[in-house]
């Protein structure tokens, strides 16, 4: 991995979602802080943790209140929200914060990329779309969100 490992947090209900994305961020070089299944555990981690960034369903245990926990933990300028859901539609207009969205069933190239990405614009560096396919940003400064493709 040539980008320095990012602090994660996994807010997923889905207890083998949230093992095998686990075990992929491990193989990628980041460090799990932590998994919350329901809002408040993942409020509560994405508070005493403090996560580079946090991979977040729409629907948690305690129904669709991922996008509350965006809006929680994006709060923290130093915190990347990124939704990793199937329900992409429930995500409001301005993506409560969140920099994009991940579509289910992910892949890990998209992961690793949507990663990438978030290491280069942490770094202060270019941050290329190569790679990203399937990840979807947020309308930022009036530009529509769009999924990205290779080259």
């Amino acid at each position: 991995m040539t980008s320095p490992a990012l602090r994660v947090l996994v807010v997923e209900d889905e207890v083998l979602i949230a093992l095998e994305l686990e075990c992929l961020l491990d193989e990628l070089g980041h460090d799990v802080v932590g998994v919350a299944g329901s809002s408040a555990e993942a409020i509560a981690l994405g508070l005493s943790t403090a996560p580079d960034v946090a991979f977040v369903d729409i629907h948690l245990v305690d129904g669709p209140t991922g996008v509350e926990v965006a809006r929680a933990l994006s709060a923290d300028p130093h915190t990347t929200v990124v939704f990793m859901t199937a329900n992409a539609k429930r995500i409001p207009d301005d993506f409560a914060g969140a920099m994009g969205v991940i579509a289910k069933p992910y892949s890990e190239r998209v992961v690793a990329g949507a990663l990438r990405y978030v290491a280069d614009l942490r770094a202060g560096r270019a941050a290329t779309i190569e790679g990203l396919d399937g990840f979807r940003l947020a309308i930022r400064d009036g530009v529509e969100p769009r999924y990205l493709s290779e080259g």
